[in-house]
């Protein structure tokens, strides 16, 4: 009988045990905690660029540059007019232009456009050749000077601005303009002299250079 009764109630014991099991509620896993962070309108930055500030910057060197100038024009203009209305200065003045119109009548020959015509050809032939041509020759030699560069432009400016006013002068007082044959004698004589001052510079031009070579060779020695 305790024999039947012990399987019995280990049968009857499990059962409860297994329902027990069955009726606890089901555990779930919580739901992840989500966190959402707020989306704000980016604020607009209040510090300027690099870019805005070198504009900035820019416009005013511009508008100093510009005040700058209207005030040396403004000046400049206020020291012309007392000049002009200053009665020494306009002596100053006449004294300086009186020698220049007494020679101006004293060489009013039929022939002074015309050799003002030449001298100023051969001016502008001269120094436009000995500022290309010869400045290559000397650059080939080794050597190279700017204040003859700067020498040569200037003469070539002072000669092409003197070839405009005479031939203006020259049209204005005298019929040298209207004789073809007096224009075209007046540039051949005016192209040959220059290229003939031209030769003769650039040989000055590479003589001097030879000369500086060969003072520096000496210095070199003594030095050794």
């Amino acid at each position: 009988m305790n024999s039947i009764r012990t399987p019995l109630l280990m049968s009857i014991f499990a059962l409860a045990v297994f329902s027990t099991c069955l009726a606890q509620p089901e555990i779930t896993a919580p739901d992840p905690v989500t966190t959402t962070e707020a989306m704000t309108p980016e604020g607009t930055s209040t510090t300027p660029t690099l870019s805005e500030t070198t504009e900035d910057a820019v416009e005013k060197i511009k508008d100093s540059t510009k005040e700058a100038i209207d005030l040396a024009n403004k000046k400049s203009e206020e020291i012309a007019k007392q000049v002009d209305e200053s009665e020494q200065a306009q002596e100053y003045s006449a004294g300086v232009l009186e020698p220049i119109y007494k020679m101006a009548e004293f060489m009013s020959f039929s022939w002074f456009h015309w050799l003002a015509f030449t001298f100023m050809v051969s001016g502008v032939v001269s120094f436009a050749l000995q500022l290309v041509l010869a400045k290559l020759a000397v650059l080939m030699h080794g050597g190279f000077s700017l204040a003859q560069i700067l020498t040569d432009s200037q003469g070539l400016i002072i000669s092409l601005v003197g070839l405009i006013l005479t031939t203006q002068a020259a049209t204005e007082n005298s019929t040298f303009t209207n004789s073809p044959a007096a224009v075209l004698s007046a540039t051949a004589v005016g192209v040959i002299a220059g290229f003939l001052f031209y030769l003769w510079g650039q040989s000055e031009e590479l003589q001097a250079l030879r000369g500086r070579k060969e003072e520096e060779r000496i210095e070199k020695a003594k030095k050794k």
